[in-house]
Order: structure tokens, then sequence, then C-alpha cells
């Protein structure tokens, strides 16, 4: 049941009359604890004033109310240039085709190269263990007990050890180099010395017990990782072990942010027509969980000739620039592409929220994403053109889709995807509230965005899921 008076956000410019009646008369979903409001009779409150999502001649309230003679959707939209966007599947898989070639591979020490990916194959340069080694501490013994042991024991990173004859016995340590004639290892536990320093075993002797032999897990030349293997901590353990100092590996593609608009403030509460910017301080972690090397932070404002000088010289891969892709009058990166003769890619996505995002080639190994104003249209932006093309860039091979059942109804738009937060409860997705274009209560709480198609989910229905990076417990969180 949906609590009095609490609702879901809907941002009006992201819905035609058709879409807004139809939330009217729909109940939203309950919320898990901490998660925001419980959902309830939907309202629609005023457009943004910027950085909106309204695409030239799309329904908005006021302007026609529905078609009288039972025409499509599919119609309704085409009729009024919403067959201009991309596709959501088709965008996402245009910005991961987009890059001509990642970066030459780098020679990369160990300790630099977490989260990069490898531009080589790894092979063993040594086997692994590089000599027989004991398992455990204990002594070894040669021959059948009980056994003398000897005064002195052995230690890991000693030169090799006495040879020792059958019915001696040997302290060892953990890593140690296993004596010549040993017959095997016995545990601390599984032994014991009487008053005369003779070892007994307290149970059955098997001869190479807890002894790892030379080569058990490798032969030098062996092949160990495949090329495009992502370097995680255990892999650079693995790296070192095989006797690496550095690895070949894809750099990261460093990115650029320019944050636009005069009526963003980085302090203090908003006044005087002002707001904060979220973008600002949200997008480099963000870029940098994608993999991203972040090399710079600019704010323009509403400046198009310093966006111009910012774009001519870049030397990032990608520039992620922020608000501004609409049409309105201080709308500045369309008309910038234009000017600096930059080859537009994806001009709009099929999307909610997000859908005025773009895609564009700026030089010839940069590209150019621009994100809505809006902060969860932003992120939408970021997870269809900004994820694909940096994985591109970084050699990440495109992660296996996987589908979860919803747990409450989600209303979709008419004829576009619509991408909403969700937490992953019990091998279920349930949605959030607050995930109107401009909230950001809903992502911050989120595990996933769940991808909803046209016409909504009903409970139960199968939906592809996008993992947000840090909820993942991979390579991502690492904000480095």
């Amino acid at each position: 049941m949906t609590a009095p008076g609490q609702y879901e956000e809907v941002d009006l410019d992201d819905l035609d009359v058709e879409e807004a009646l139809a939330l009217a008369k729909e109940g939203g979903a309950q919320v898990p604890d901490g998660s925001g409001a419980t959902g309830g009779s939907p309202a629609v409150p005023p457009p943004s004033p910027r950085g909106g999502s309204r695409e030239p001649g799309q329904h908005t309230a006021g302007t026609d109310a529905g078609t009288a003679d039972g025409t499509s959707r599919a119609r309704t939209a085409a009729e009024h240039g919403h067959h201009k966007a991309t596709p959501w599947p088709e965008a996402r898989a245009l910005a991961g085709r987009a890059p001509r070639r990642p970066d030459a591979p780098v020679s990369v020490s160990l300790d630099a190269a977490l989260g990069l990916v490898l531009a080589a194959p790894l092979a063993a340069l040594t086997d692994l263990p590089s000599f027989d080694t004991s398992a455990m501490d204990g002594w070894a013994v040669a021959g059948p007990g009980p056994w003398h042991v000897r005064a002195e024991g052995v230690l890991a990173g000693h030169d090799e050890p006495e040879r020792l004859t059958d019915g001696e016995a040997v302290r060892i340590a953990t890593g140690a180099r296993i004596p010549q004639d040993v017959t095997a290892v016995i545990r601390s536990e599984h032994g014991r010395t009487d008053e005369k320093e003779r070892l007994h075993a307290t149970r059955e002797v098997v001869p190479g017990q807890d002894i790892r032999p030379r080569g058990q897990e490798c032969r030098s030349g062996d092949p160990l990782l495949q090329r495009g293997t992502v370097v995680t901590p255990a892999v650079l353990g693995l790296a070192a072990a095989a006797g690496y100092d550095t690895v070949s590996a894809l750099p990261r593609p460093r990115a650029e942010v320019l944050v636009l608009g005069d009526e963003l403030l980085t302090e203090g509460l908003p006044h005087d027509g002002l707001i904060r910017d979220a973008l600002g301080p949200m997008l480099p972690s963000w870029l940098r969980a994608l993999g991203a090397d972040v090399i710079a932070v600019r704010r323009l404002g509403d400046d198009a000739e310093a966006l111009r000088r910012a774009l001519k010289n870049s030397d990032a891969d990608l520039v992620v620039t922020t608000g501004g892709t609409a049409a309105g009058p201080v709308d500045h990166v369309h008309p910038t592409l234009r000017r600096i003769d930059a080859e537009l890619l994806v001009d709009g996505v099929k999307v909610r929220p997000g859908h005025p995002m773009l895609l564009a080639r700026t030089k010839e190994n940069q590209h150019l994403v621009g994100l809505p104003g809006n902060p969860l249209a932003a992120v939408s932006g970021l997870l269809t053109l900004a994820e694909p093309l940096l994985r591109t860039l970084a050699g990440r091979a495109s992660p296996e889709t996987y589908t979860l059942p919803l747990k409450e109804t989600v209303h979709g738009h008419p004829y576009d995807t619509r991408l909403i937060p969700v937490v992953l409860r019990e091998d279920r997705a349930v949605p959030l509230h607050y995930n109107g274009p401009a909230m950001l209560r809903g992502i911050a709480v989120a595990d996933a965005l769940a991808v909803v198609p046209p016409g909504g989910a009903r409970p139960g229905q199968e939906l592809e899921i996008l993992d947000l990076p840090w909820a993942t417990a991979g390579i991502g969180v690492c904000f480095t």
C-alpha cells in the first residue's frame, strides 16, 4: 500500500500527455527502509528551467491532449520528432564502438597496475614454487620413525639445508626449503617428542605429505593469464610470484570534466536563483570508478567561447560536459560542436531520464559525452555513453548481461527505455522512489539501475540490471 500524500516525482519534461494521464491513475511501489518515501498518487511538478529533456515538438502538458482517432504511440512519437533519437541499446553499442583504437600499451610497475588491463599474455618466468617447500610448520622427516631431531631447524629464506638420513628429523617452518631425501613433513600438531628428543608421529605419515613440490603450480614458460585480463590484487600477487616487476598494460583513458552553467554554486546553500552543483563533485569519482584517470575539472559557466577554447586545448581521451545539451538560449554544446567541426555520433537517446545526452567525435582520438544538467539524467548518460566508451578505451571486455525479476510494478515511458534506481533484495530488484531526473536521493542508496522497457514492467518481470561500479565489489571500487 502507498502512504497518503507521498508520491514518485516525475519531471514533466519526461512525459507526454498520454503518460502523464496514465501516471495520474497509477500507484507507486513500496520502498524498503532507508530508500526514501513510499509511492502514492504521482504528482507532476513544473519542468526544469535548464538542461531539460524535452525535444523540439515533443508533447508536454498544455499541448495536444492525446489523439482522438486512436493514433498509436509509435506514430505519435514519430510525428513529434522523437524518431531522431537513438534507441538506448543501439546508443550503448555505438558508444562502445566509437573509439578507433586504444592507446599503445605501456610498461607499468606492479604498484601502479591495479585496475588496468593486460596488453600481453602473462607467462611464468620461473617454476612455482621454485624449489620443494614445506606447506606447514612442523618437522621434515626421512625414513620410518621414530626420528632423532637435529638441534638446528630450517627456516624460510635460507640456503639449501643439509641432507637428512633415514631416522632423522629437523624442525622446519612454512615456506622453508625441503632438505634432500625428506620423506614427508609432519605438522606440529601431529607429532610429539620424548625425553630423548625423539620424534613420534601421532597419526599415519604419508610420503610427500605437506610438501609443495617444485613446479606444483606452474613451470617456467607456462601461460598464466590471457591478454585482456583485468589486473586485480590477486593478479598482482601472481605476477610478483611468477617473477615480474612490471607488466604490459593499456593505460587508463584520460577524462576531463567541463561543468557548464552560471547558476551553479560550489559551496553554501542555494540562494537568489542559484543552486548547488551536484555534478562537479560527483562526476570525477564516478569516472574513476569506471576506469578513467580524471586529469581536470573545469567550471566554465555559460560561456560559448570558453567551451570552444577548452575543447580545442584538451588532450583528454574523453571530455564530459554537464548541461547545455538542449536548444535553449544558453545551451552552447551543439553550436560549439558545429563550430569545431565535430562529428555527432549520437544526438539524443530514447531513454528516460537523460534523453538529450549526446556523443561526438571532437578529434581523431577524442570523444565528447554531453550529459544533461539534471543529476540523475547525467547518471543515465554516464552509464549509456561514457561507460561503454571508456571500457573500450581501457581494453575491457563487455560485461555479461543479467536479469532479475521486478518486485513491484514500475510505470514506463510510452516509447522510451527507462532507467530506475533499484536495490537488490533476495534475488529481486526493488524499485526506489525519488527517481526524477533532478533527484539523487534514490540513486544514492541504490545497488543498480533496472532497464524498464517502453510501457513499463509488472511484478515478476525479468529486467536487465546495470550494476553500479561500487556495488559489485569489483575493481571499480578502487578510486585511484
